[in-house]
């Protein structure tokens, strides 16, 4: 009941902030609709990991072969695709901080489609490469998973074939997914806290640092806890901790993620409140 629950705060969470995107025209700029479109990974990737999950634990402890290919592929297509949303959108802060002026002409329409349209095709790649390398293997030992869900680690452990060049493309995969939008977001408020410390007089710097907080705490829990499972040694995997680790990146953050940087957005706010008053 308290998965269930989450669950449906989680989703009715994210939908509501597509509707007030959706419906509210002074939300219609870049950065809320890089917010908009990380609540529809969010959605999806909920679906794909909540639902069974909640059966699993209810009564019926299974999943089929091809069940579970699926839902891994899925799985890992869209927390690729959130890494590179999340990189995306430093970027958008980036050059709504520190170039201004120029900002309507860098973060055109087309060119916010075509970031968007690039975190899923990157996702893609990602989910149908590994989800083939990981099924190609052969299975001869036990067929129960230790895990919520269908991943990486607990299905490798499962294989009776050596299995170094699949754990050596994981990780160089993780590598790339994970370090490469950390570069750039890094890079990205790297140069937002200059000019914000340079340019910005004091009574700007309090709104533009909560923004700027806010994206970095959800990406410290979403990225923190994927890094931890996929880029560390493999001698130091402990189930127990692998699934309080798996629960956390897959229920709890798509829980805080709204509440964390849109909710308490003055901006999501004011069109919270106006939208209640044309309702009244």
């Amino acid at each position: 009941m308290i998965f269930l629950c989450i669950f449906m705060i989680s989703l009715l969470a994210h939908m509501f902030i597509i509707l007030l995107y959706r419906f509210s025209p002074n939300l219609h700029t870049p950065m809320y609709f890089f917010l908009a479109n990380f609540s529809i990974v969010e959605i999806c990737y909920a679906l794909t990991i909540s639902p069974k999950m909640l059966v699993n634990l209810s009564q019926h402890k299974s999943i089929s072969f091809y069940g579970c290919a699926v839902q891994m592929c899925c799985y890992l297509l869209l927390a690729s695709a959130e890494c590179y949303m999340l990189a995306a959108m430093a970027y958008d802060r980036y050059n709504a901080i520190c170039h201004p002026l120029l900002y309507n002409n860098i973060m055109r329409k087309i060119v916010c489609i075509r970031l968007v349209i690039g975190c899923w095709l990157i996702g893609a790649m990602v989910g149908v490469v590994q989800t083939k390398l990981i099924f190609s293997l052969p299975f001869c030992r036990s067929n129960k998973i230790n895990n919520f869900y269908c991943d990486i680690p607990p299905l490798i452990s499962l294989a009776c074939n050596n299995t170094q060049f699949n754990e050596i493309i994981m990780l160089i995969i993780t590598f790339i997914i994970i370090v490469g939008p950390f570069i750039v977001i890094v890079i990205s408020y790297a140069n937002i806290i200059w000019t914000i410390l340079k340019h910005h007089p004091a009574g700007m710097r309090k709104k533009t640092f909560s923004t700027c907080t806010s994206h970095l705490i959800v990406v410290c829990l979403s990225g923190g806890s994927s890094t931890i499972m996929y880029l560390r040694p493999k001698s130091s995997y402990g189930m127990n901790e692998e699934k309080f680790l798996s629960l956390l990146y897959a229920i709890i953050a798509p829980l805080m993620n709204p509440f964390i940087y849109s909710l308490r957005n003055n901006d999501v706010k004011k069109a919270v409140k106006k939208v209640m008053c044309d309702i009244k």
